[in-house]
């Protein structure tokens, strides 16, 4: 079964009058992908290796809805990401590098919010949490606002809320970046985990190690374009 189906993506950005200046760029607008085709399936984890810059976010946006292609199509679920937004959004968790929480929240309640959002009974949304918080170490600070966490932390809370409706599709973009060794293994144990319960699960990263510890699928990318795209096996024999 094919969990995300990405065909013929292209995105390109306008560029404003100061950004052309800025950037001394001759043209309307900047390709950050060119003609990307993949896909994602159920019980297995999907890596996006790339350099910084190589079109990983803008690929992972696009696959969320937050962003809408230029050509191409995506597929979640089989609902289309531009005409079915709302079923494909109910399907996905998705962790960006900015966590966007609310300094003035405690972790509950960003997590509990969350929730309500995705429309959870208040005993799942209980058991979820409380499950979520015992395999991420959250329960020690769960009371504490947001503002007062490190970064760590703070990245904790933002895998619980992306966690809590347990999604079918998990998105992860550069979940261990600037992170300390023991937080970093808690979330690379949180995406095998996720694999177990067959869900599918698709991450970036331009650490190598990383993508060669965690991944089962795997497509390099530079400079918007696909470079490989096939299993972790046939990577490593070639």
């Amino acid at each position: 079964m094919i969990m995300i189906q990405v065909n013929n993506l292209t995105k390109k950005f306008k560029l404003s009058k100061q950004q052309k200046k800025k950037m001394n760029f001759p043209g309307d607008s900047v390709t950050a992908l060119s003609d990307v085709t993949l896909t994602c399936e159920p019980g297995r984890i999907f890596s996006l290796l790339g350099p910084n810059g190589a079109g990983k976010t803008t690929a992972l946006r696009l696959i969320s809805t937050l962003l809408k292609p230029s050509e191409g199509s995506i597929q979640v679920a089989g609902w289309d990401t531009q005409k079915d937004g709302q079923r494909v959004r109910s399907k996905i968790g998705f962790l960006t590098g900015g966590t966007g929480l609310y300094d003035r929240l405690t972790a509950d309640e960003v997590v509990t919010y969350f929730g309500k959002l995705n429309n959870m009974d208040p005993s799942t949304l209980k058991a979820r949490k409380d499950d979520l918080f015992h395999r991420l170490d959250i329960h020690k600070f769960s009371g504490k606002r947001v503002g007062e966490l490190s970064s760590g932390m703070r990245q904790k809370v933002s895998i619980a809320r992306t966690m809590i409706h347990d999604p079918e599709v998990v998105i992860f973009d550069e979940p261990t970046t600037g992170l300390d060794v023991i937080t970093a293994e808690s979330i690379i144990d949180l995406i095998r985990q996720c694999r177990e319960e067959n869900k599918t699960v698709i991450f970036s990263s331009h650490i190598m190690s990383e993508v060669d510890l965690l991944c089962d699928d795997l497509a390099i990318i530079h400079d918007g374009s696909i470079l490989f795209n096939d299993t972790m096996d046939q990577f490593r024999k070639q």
